[in-house]
């Protein structure tokens, strides 16, 4: 995945680290017409699901000492926290009650510590190269992804998540960040 993303991104071939995330930050949120990084990658669109597979997927190829992990949050999605973070729009495809989701994002090391990267959103602040990014979702229970990371994700969303609510919430938020 890395050369192909340098590529698509128009980076030297010797893109630093940094870089990389970077790019793979600048990808529009939306989500591809299937979840995986390489549509992502085809499509230059991606979720938090694709965005990070991309990502790590680049890290395990350019920069292993980063050992990247996928970082699974359920969390709650409230129309204030929505409306906050996101606009009237987003917070408007939202019933009051709120809605579950799984929100992914990566751990990698750096410096000798665990630091985290969220590349969901590119309105989001970027990475300095040492410190951790904030994650783009609300407070949470984390968990660390096994092998087989998009399994593990449908399994919490198939126990946390109304598709259709996500699916409306989803395409609210691509079409709110899109005009902002």
């Amino acid at each position: 995945m890395l050369d192909p993303l340098i590529k698509r991104a128009g980076l030297p071939a010797d893109a630093s680290l940094a870089q990389v995330v970077d790019a793979v930050h600048r990808i529009p949120f939306g989500p591809p017409a299937d979840r995986t990084a390489q549509a992502t990658l085809d499509e230059w669109q991606g979720t938090s699901a694709t965005k990070h597979e991309l990502l790590a997927a680049a890290l395990e190829r350019g920069w292993p000492e980063t050992r990247p992990r996928l970082v699974h949050r359920v969390h709650r999605c409230t129309p204030q926290d929505a409306r906050e973070r996101f606009g009237e729009e987003a917070a408007a495809a939202l019933p009051e009650s709120g809605m579950w989701d799984v929100h992914r994002y990566l751990l990698v090391e750096s410096g000798g510590e665990r630091v985290v990267l969220d590349v969901t959103f590119p309105s989001m602040p970027g990475w300095d190269g040492s410190s951790s990014m904030p994650v783009a979702a609300a407070e949470g229970t984390d968990h660390e992804a096994g092998p087989d990371a998009d399994r593990e994700l449908r399994v919490l969303e198939a126990a946390h998540c109304d598709p259709r609510l996500r699916d409306r919430f989803a395409t609210a938020l691509s079409a709110s960040l899109a005009s902002a």
